[in-house]
């Protein structure tokens, strides 16, 4: 396949400093871009500070840097979040996403949506399928999509389900911040054995939207909807105990929870699963082994510092 090398390529990653954003932004730099990433709160020094509530802004950070593409990463993505402070996350999800689709009439746009849209009884689904999503979250995710499928028709939207990767601290993944309960080894804990989860590692969405990108800028219908995940289905228990056998830690303490919660906070969906065949028949896709990516992501978190010095690096 012929590689254009050309450095003029320009990329504009919204939420560069949130855990996906990160690696949007080192896997474009990577593979010869022009990256220029935004982010709010935490933006500089290493990034561009621009509030994406405000079109102002938005209009003056896109027209000054005229990226050929923009991936929108930044997103209220917690569910619990979402159902009690309402306003600002369909601001984010919603409204920005709009913003940033109005703005980016012309170039291409991938936006960031979520499995959530789902509402899990009846996976896998595809990208057609009806969403029916069961909390905020989804609701907020999938009413932007629609707004940027509305303002940029040849936008894709690119669904994924639950991340994980190079966390700043374990809280910043749902999967991650199981390692606590895996370290914490001196209780027993219970952890949900019910509700059925795709962990995707952030480096193949990374790497996704890139190829979309590049695919793009030879191929116009590249455009719409696609799903990507990764393949391994594991429950949140599953996932810990994979955890702890990367380490080689005891998992002995950690009690799998069958029961469905009772209400606490969001409703999730059971088996959101995502049929990823639209990607996989243009070609496109990256698959890390959970265990790989997750060694790769954890092993600074470790207690035993052993590990640390051993570690691949």
């Amino acid at each position: 396949q012929e590689h254009v090398d050309t450095p003029f390529r320009k990329v504009l990653v919204t939420g560069a400093t949130g855990l996906l954003g990160r690696a949007v932004c080192k896997e474009f730099q990577n593979n010869g871009w022009h990256v220029m990433g935004s982010g709010h709160s935490r933006a500089r020094p290493r990034f561009e500070s621009c509030n994406l509530l405000e079109p102002e802004a938005v209009r003056q950070l896109v027209q000054g840097f005229q990226p050929h593409v923009i991936v929108h990463c930044a997103a209220e993505r917690r569910p619990d979040v979402v159902e009690t402070q309402t306003e600002a996350a369909t601001q984010l999800n919603v409204n920005a996403a709009a913003t940033v689709a109005k703005e980016s009439a012309g170039m291409f746009l991938i936006h960031i949506s979520t499995d959530y849209v789902f509402d899990g009884r009846d996976p896998p689904y595809a990208e057609n399928d009806p969403p029916n999503p069961l909390n905020l979250y989804g609701k907020t995710k999938l009413e932007g999509e629609r707004e940027v499928l509305r303002h940029n028709p040849g936008a894709a939207v690119l669904r994924v389900p639950v991340l994980y990767g190079a966390v700043e601290k374990t809280e910043e993944s749902a999967v991650t911040v199981l390692l606590d309960k895996v370290q914490n080894g001196a209780a027993s804990c219970g952890v949900d054995h019910c509700q059925q989860r795709f962990p995707t590692y952030v480096n193949d969405v990374a790497s996704v939207c890139r190829q979309l990108a590049d695919r793009r800028l030879q191929d116009p219908s590249i455009q719409g909807i696609f799903h990507f995940s990764g393949k391994e289905q594991m429950t949140k228990y599953e996932i810990a105990c994979a955890i702890a056998d990367a380490f080689n830690l005891p998992s002995s303490h950690l009690i799998p929870v069958t029961e469905p919660p009772a209400d606490v906070g969001a409703r999730r969906p059971h088996n959101a699963q995502l049929d990823c065949s639209r990607l996989e028949g243009l070609g496109l896709g990256r698959h890390t082994p959970f265990k790989a990516g997750i060694k790769e992501s954890l092993w600074p978190f470790l207690h035993d510092k052993r590990w640390r010095q051993t570690v691949f690096h």
